[in-house]
């Protein structure tokens, strides 16, 4: 007879396990504990970030399921918002803990379905233990990068959110000007100075209160390019200073001719300093690059790029390709983008240079794993 008890001693490993799926919150946690499928999970709510209170539940589920104090504890949550530190906080507890990617789990089709915190944890209880049981492809686990890994990101992250706000700062003082019948082509230092000599169409001043704004936005600009200054130096300091392996190989990104100090450290941080590739698809498929094909009956066509992996690298990725091709123009890479694509329309060349993106990539991961300089490659004579 396939009872609930059946079940249970069967998927449960003996009953020597203990799941635990997390539904993060900012105010509160749900937490869904089990020892094996045919049973009703036990669900709890913690206040966030209660680590005291999570230690006791386990503690307390560990009884309720007759589980001994050394029991095996096996977690999982989303990533999200909260990050990482959660996984290394269970790390250390000893719990197995694994981050999911939200995107990879399966949910039900339907164009209406119910949702809720609790029915979210329950699901991800269930799919945590059939991926124990061994159906590895239920989602996908996000390799999680050590401290000093996530810390030399910031660098460079910062740096781009500053240039976006930037940009925003300038688009707004032109938008204010061109609602006022003045283009203005480039905000340079002299923009205080130009501003008192503006004149509208009727020939009057631009009015005080207007002018006022503009001032402020331009000090908050200054101030953005400052700090965009300040950044940039100490990237170049320590690329000419510094002697860690993981600099040493933004080094040796620099010295190919075409391969710029952004896009250099970009790839080292995001990408090649803390992943160990085994293969080519490995790395297109971390950076978003592998095609999806759709074929269902008669129907097939293909969806573009997958957009699924690192979108610092997919977008600079792009960007090296396109230059490549200008400052690399006798390389084997660009010799096959130009025998493929180069004589086909825009809509083909930038289709082509996707294809070119992922070889690269390719291309310098073996260049910085063998020293294998890609084919046809000229090398600068100075980095800086």
């Amino acid at each position: 007879m396939d009872t609930a008890a059946t079940r249970t001693r069967e998927y449960s490993a003996g009953g020597t396990s203990l799941y635990l799926a997390f539904e993060l919150g900012n105010a509160e946690w749900k937490l869904g504990f089990s020892v094996g499928f045919g049973q009703r999970p036990r669900v709890r709510t913690i206040s966030a970030r209660d680590l005291e209170g999570l230690q006791r539940e386990i503690e307390l589920a560990k009884k309720r399921f007759g589980l001994p104090e050394t029991a095996r504890v096996v977690s999982c949550y989303e990533a999200g918002r909260d990050g990482f530190w959660l996984h290394r906080y269970l790390v250390e507890a000893r719990v197995e803990n694994l981050v999911v990617d939200s995107s990879s789990i399966e949910v039900n089709r339907r164009f209406r379905r119910a949702k809720t915190d609790r029915m979210d944890v329950g699901k991800l209880l269930e799919q945590l233990m059939r991926y124990e049981r061994g159906e590895k492809k239920v989602w996908r686990v996000v390799r999680v990068p050590g401290v000093e890994a996530e810390n030399r990101r910031h660098l460079h992250r910062e740096l781009e959110d500053l240039k976006a706000e930037r940009t925003q700062h300038v688009n707004r003082m032109k938008g204010l000007m061109a609602g006022q019948g003045v283009c203005l082509k480039e905000i340079g230092s002299s923009f205080p100075e130009r501003l008192s000599a503006i004149r509208l169409w009727d020939g009057r001043p631009i009015a005080e209160g207007l002018k006022a704004r503009l001032e402020r936005e331009y000090g908050r600009l200054q101030f953005i390019q400052g700090q965009i200054r300040e950044l940039e130096a100490q990237r170049v300091e320590a690329i000419r200073r510094s002697e860690s392996p993981e600099v040493e190989m933004v080094r040796q990104l620099l010295r190919l001719k075409g391969i710029g100090l952004n896009s250099a450290w970009v790839d080292t941080m995001e990408f090649f300093a803390w992943r160990d590739f085994h293969n080519r698809k490995e790395v297109g498929g971390l950076a978003g690059l592998t095609p999806t094909p759709y074929q269902s009956g008669d129907s097939s066509r293909e969806r573009g790029m997958s957009k699924a992996g690192n979108r610092h690298v997919r977008a600079l990725a792009i960007e090296i390709a396109w230059g490549w091709l200008r400052y690399q123009p006798e390389s084997e890479l660009s010799q096959w983008y130009q025998r493929r694509f180069g004589d086909g329309s825009s809509r083909v060349r930038r289709i082509g240079i996707v294809a070119l993106a992922r070889k690269l990539l390719v291309a310098l991961w073996r260049y910085l794993e063998t020293g294998l300089i890609p084919q046809g490659a000229v090398l600068k004579t100075r980095l800086i």
